[in-house]
């Protein structure tokens, strides 16, 4: 870890400004101050403290544009959008540890003729299956319409870390790939385990008026959830 790693580091280290960073991160649009405070329950100017503490680290920066849907006459409020740092820190969250799993349960059990990348596909939908069938006999939701199936699948995709938004109430994009670098460079195979992991989840939660389907977009995950 390099010194601008551990300087990073620090500064998320304050909740607030962590939860500030991480909303902002999420918004996909520039973000007021006051928005900002109001998302972590602080102070305008308290926020404007961490606020620059951010910017001053390069993870965010700041300019003077409208947010979207705000038209006001005069000076333009300060707004945050994402830094361009390089963090070579777990921001966004990346989840190796999870694919090298699914890589090792794939050469535990891979069957005469099958090829490795079908041995790691089949595993990752298994392991999403699983996943879905656990949450269907926790929560026992019954008959899952496809936002409500999607609200389900929220929850987990931010706990996998792909931090999902919605673009439609039936509509899911993942912003991060928590197999990224790997994933640019393989990407049928680790694309194929995330569409597989996605698919299965679905299956074993038993939404079925969703799918998983795949439609690569620069700097997200390659799979979006979908009523077809």
């Amino acid at each position: 870890m390099t010194t601008n790693d551990v300087a990073i580091v620090s500064v998320l280290g304050e909740e607030s400004r962590r939860e500030m960073f991480d909303y902002i991160r999420r918004a996909g649009r520039p973000v007021t101050r006051d928005e900002a405070a109001a998302s972590v329950g602080i102070s305008r100017k308290l926020a404007a403290f961490h606020l620059d503490k951010l910017v001053a680290a390069g993870l965010l920066r700041a300019d003077y544009a409208a947010p979207e849907g705000v038209r006001k006459v005069g000076r333009r409020p300060k707004v945050y959008l994402p830094g361009d740092a390089e963090i070579r820190v777990t921001i966004p969250e990346r989840r190796h540890a999870l694919l090298a799993d699914l890589f090792l349960d794939a050469i535990l059990t891979q069957r005469d003729g099958e090829a490795g990348n079908e041995a790691a596909i089949r595993i990752a939908r298994q392991r999403g299956r699983g996943l879905g069938s656990a949450e269907r006999d926790r929560s026992r939701p019954g008959r899952l319409g496809a936002e409500r199936a999607l609200t389900f699948c929220q929850r987990m995709l931010e706990q996998h870390g792909f931090e999902p938004y919605r673009i439609s109430p039936t509509d899911i994009r993942l912003r991060n790939c928590p197999f990224h670098p790997l994933a640019a460079k393989a990407p049928d195979l680790v694309c194929g385990m995330n569409h597989g992991f996605l698919s299965g989840y679905l299956e074993g939660l038993k939404a079925t008026g969703v799918e998983a389907v795949l439609d690569p977009q620069p700097g997200e995950c390659c799979v979006r959830l979908t009523a077809p």
